[in-house]
């Protein structure tokens, strides 16, 4: 069972990282993507007060499950797990963050751009 968890949550994370890069790109996803930024941010931000800086839930639980399948020493990222997993690589956690750090202050902007400043500039 925890095998099918831990697929489950793989899907629901690429989907989340998925979606928070480039959601902003169709008119109809633009305001759900807005708002899953703002999960993510406060994610990352807030929750990070008290977990850490980038804390994910979602990596949390997934990280109990792979822990139950007998996994051990996992990243803090997601990202920098699957991106070792795919490449056969040890990333550094530094480059990953950073990365993972641009890409979704780039997709934040253009989010904040197309839901708020292009959208005032077409009323006119």
């Amino acid at each position: 069972m925890y095998q099918l968890y831990d697929f489950l949550f793989t899907i629901f994370h690429l989907v989340i990282i998925g979606f928070n890069l480039l959601g902003w790109i169709w008119p109809p996803t633009r305001k759900m993507h807005f708002v899953l930024v703002l999960l993510t941010a406060g994610s990352w931000l807030v929750l990070g007060i008290w977990y850490g800086l980038g804390y994910c839930p979602v990596t949390d639980w997934q990280w109990q499950v792979k822990t139950h399948l007998g996994e051990n020493n996992l990243p803090n990222s997601f990202i920098k797990y699957y991106a070792d997993k795919l490449s056969g690589q040890d990333i550094s956690a530094d480059f990953i963050d950073a990365a993972t750090s641009i890409g979704f202050a780039i997709a934040a902007i253009l989010s904040v751009y197309f839901n708020f400043v292009r959208k005032k500039g077409k009323d006119k």
